[in-house]
């Protein structure tokens, strides 16, 4: 605790008074996809270590404690209050804008919202911080700062399942003013893993594969509350009656602050989160303090725990205090299938007994300025930057918020893998890990800020391609146009999958959990594998030739693989009219110029890559040379018949076979990659302009006017080649961050910031914060929240620098 000024804020957050609503925030488009509204805010918690969000209303309402599982519900319990007297008056509020819905704790006052333009304060995010200015209810001056020790380039701290809460009071009048501020909890140990172990599988409305959760929510029986303290920290930690061994779920929290001699501590640990809550608020209301009640008698069943911990201090005119609170919880074990357990990557530093909830807390309560200090002196050469619209940097940081709250795994180290083993959710509605096609966008900024994380991706991918598993499946896609399904093999050996598998199987180790389509017939997965590959050692300094021989075998396995589907022979494999690629609603028939390009500009970086390894004589020289040029040939053959097949004087058609005029927004994505990794370009810089252009008048000049960003596929001019199509009139979030980049790349600044802002506005400005969706659509509607690939923002940012 120390005497500070007021915090400064950074200009460029995403900001909104407190408690106000939407008038009309997108909604889903599919009804079996998940809405949880737009009451979301900045997440808490480390990579892998569970979050929490909390909006900005004040609610605490995401509960991301289970890797890979979404829950979506306010705990009231769960607050902050603050209690005022100044002069004879005094006034007190839980600081949430929404009292309970369901009857519970009516004797708490909850903060008011005023009418009009004048409000109560504001809240402001900038991923990994976030604010709660309070404004015109209090006479003293209130910030709540909240953030997690996360800053790029940091492997430790930044699993670390901690929140810190910075409060700042300042007291602006001419007399004494008596503030104290109280952390409410419930228990919640045990409520966050599957009570089914081994869910079922179906298929849902949309074709995707689901399986069912039932998080065990309110089981308390055998929890308990008991107060911690040393000479520094005061605290309570929330435990449970211990089982023979650990299980996911079990372990404890904590909730924590300084002691100090200005400050008053007080104390409850054990009062009814689902009662009136008169039992705590009637002495906090009345002086700002607690009971001091002990009672750390285990929960019986149907019963529910809370506890509080508040402090209380005199501020005389003009001084100003700084309080940190701190929320911790070791819940050390995340469980795929029943019995396929993983340690938590923090777990590396705190131990796996699941009992250090207190030495985390406290931890962040000694550390928790230089975590500030490393946080700021990351953001601040890009927020300092004036050639960098405000807006941009919001959302630059802002998106980020997917590595804490994508269901996010980051398992303990091991032999193999030093630093753990990391995975990051499509989405939510499509809950399986790192599909690749999607994160052949989404995953700059994972390689820009943590590589050796982006780079442990490309070993499972690599260990999964030579994997085969013969499971037999149908494919959810021609359900939804009610046709009869093929029988698919679940992974053919030698081909790349598409994602790292499911929180319900056994991640890394079961690839390829989506069936909506086949994915071992897609055309892009072994270039996207490839390109993957190639750019993550090129861009992490080109000196780490190990990755690049660990990959290798993986390679040439893939493009072999792949090569088989050139049916005619000419260099280029062919979609075969079924969807086959990312845009998995959208049929492409012969040479496309998305999986083509792609596939061009793989095999460039294969030789590429073939080469450092000869250079560095890693592995067997002989083979490595018949490889190169094998892939010599392969390019020298099939690079004029792109051209040849697919350019029609303006742009490149969308394939060879559908005589489809469709101008496709992300037609030369391989383009982009073989400029973005310094390999020949794969078509006439010319004709890439020319193409580049064409997209950007047909797909966002002429889409909507430009309001919502670019349509993944239109006419010429603008208008629908099927109005009833999906995939081409959506407006994909990270496929329109990637085509920016590309704008970048080729010198079109401005075309890319407008690109950009369009899709930024429509998102943060219509209740998808901290949710961002795959795609948007101009009847204000979204699908797949909480998306992968929008994280491709970062790709602009470093065809800027």
């Amino acid at each position: 605790m120390t005497n500070q000024s007021s915090p400064k804020i950074p200009s460029c957050t995403w900001n909104r008074p407190i408690g106000l609503g939407w008038d009309k925030p997108y909604t889903v488009r599919y009804a079996s996809n998940i809405d949880d509204g737009p009451w979301h805010g900045m997440p808490l918690g480390g990579f892998g270590a569970g979050c929490i969000g909390r909006s900005s209303r004040g609610d605490f309402n995401l509960w991301h404690i289970d890797g890979g599982e979404h829950i979506f519900k306010n705990i009231p319990a769960c607050q902050f209050s603050v209690f005022e007297s100044h002069g004879a008056s005094s006034q007190a509020y839980a600081l949430c804008t929404q009292a309970p819905d369901d009857g519970i704790l009516q004797a708490w006052h909850w903060y008011p919202t005023l009418p009009g333009t004048e409000g109560t304060g504001n809240y402001h995010a900038l991923y990994p911080r976030s604010w709660f200015v309070y404004e015109n209810v209090f006479q003293a001056q209130l910030t709540c700062e909240q953030f997690s020790p996360v800053w790029a380039g940091n492997y430790q701290e930044t699993s670390y399942p901690v929140a810190v809460f910075l409060w700042n009071a300042h007291n602006p009048t001419d007399a004494p003013i008596t503030l104290s501020i109280m952390l409410t909890w419930q228990n919640m140990v045990g409520w966050f893993t599957n009570a089914v172990k081994s869910p079922q599988v179906r298929v849902r409305d949309d074709g995707s594969p689901v399986y069912e959760y039932q998080p065990r929510w309110g089981e308390s029986q055998g929890n308990y509350n008991q107060i911690v303290e040393n000479t520094q920290h005061f605290g309570c930690v929330f435990s449970r009656v211990g089982s023979d061994a650990l299980q996911e779920g079990d372990g404890t929290w904590c909730v924590a602050t300084p002691k100090h001699p200005q400050v008053e501590v007080f104390h409850h640990t054990r009062w009814n989160p689902v009662g009136m809550g008169d039992d705590l608020w009637q002495s906090f209301a009345q002086d700002g303090s607690l009971p001091n009640y002990l009672d750390a008698n285990p929960a019986v069943e149907g019963e529910q725990l809370g506890a509080a911990i508040a402090i209380r201090f005199t501020l005389q005119p003009g001084e100003t205090l700084e309080i940190p609170f701190v929320l911790a919880w070791d819940l050390p074990i995340t469980e795929f299938a029943a019995g396929v357990n993983y340690y938590r990557r923090y777990t590396d530093f705190f131990g796996n007994d699941g009992n250090n909830a207190w030495a985390i807390a406290s931890t962040a309560l000694q550390e928790y300025q230089s975590w500030r200090s490393q946080i700021q002196n990351w953001q601040q050469p890009i927020l300092e930057r004036e050639d960098l619209p405000s807006w941009f940097k919001m959302a630059l940081f802002n998106e980020l918020y997917d590595l804490t709250s994508g269901g996010t795994l980051w398992s303990a180290a091991s032999e193999l893998d030093p630093i753990g083993q990391f995975a990051v959710l499509e989405c939510l509605d499509y809950r399986w890990y790192e599909s690749l096609d999607v994160r052949l966008y989404g995953s700059f900024a994972l390689l820009m800020l943590f590589p050796e994380l982006e780079k442990s991706v490309m070993r499972a991918f690599a260990r999964a391609i030579p994997q085969g598993d013969d499971t037999p499946r149908i494919i959810g896609y021609y359900l939804t146009i009610k046709a009869e399904s093929p029988i698919a093999v679940r992974k053919v050996a030698g081909a790349t999958p598409h994602d790292l598998g499911a929180p319900n199987e056994h991640v890394w180790e079961k690839t390829n959990y989506t069936s909506y389509q086949d994915c071992n017939l897609w055309k892009d997965l072994g270039s996207d594998f490839v390109l993957q590959v190639y750019r993550d050692f090129l861009l992490t300094g080109a000196d780490d030739v190990e990755f690049l021989a660990d990959c290798w075998d993986a390679i040439v396995q893939t493009l072999d693989y792949l090569k088989t589907f050139d049916l005619d022979g000419d260099g280029i494999p062919e979609n075969s009219g079924a969807p086959d690629q990312t845009f998995d609603d959208w049929r492409l028939q012969g040479v496309s110029a998305y999986c083509g390009g792609l596939w061009l500009a793989a095999l460039q970086a294969a030789i590429a890559i073939s080469e450092v390894l000869l250079t560095h004589r890693r592995g067997n020289t002989a083979e490595l040379a018949v490889q190169k040029s094998t892939y010599e040939a392969w390019l020298e053959q099939s690079r004029p018949i792109y051209d040849k097949k697919l350019w029609n004087g303006q742009y490149y058609k969308l394939d060879s076979e559908s005589g489809s005029d469709v101008v496709m927004a992300d037609q030369l994505c391989g383009q982009f990659y073989a400029r973005l990794l310094d390999l020949p370009d794969i078509v006439p810089s010319d004709r890439a302009l020319c193409a580049l252009k064409t997209v950007y008048d047909a797909c966002f000049v002429k889409f909507c006017q430009g309001e919502f960003g670019a349509a993944n596929g239109v006419r010429p001019d603008g208008s629908p080649e099927n109005p009833k199509a999906t995939h081409p009139l959506e407006v994909w979030t990270g496929i329109n961050f990637g085509l920016a980049a590309f704008l970048m790349q080729m010198g079109m600044k401005d075309e890319a910031f407008k690109l950009t802002q369009a899709v930024v506005k429509q998102i943060y400005d219509n209740g998808l914060q901290f949710r961002t969706p795959e795609a948007i659509t101009a009847a204000g509607t979204f699908r797949a929240s909480t998306y992968l690939r929008a994280m491709a923002i970062w790709a602009i940012y470093l065809t800027i620098k």
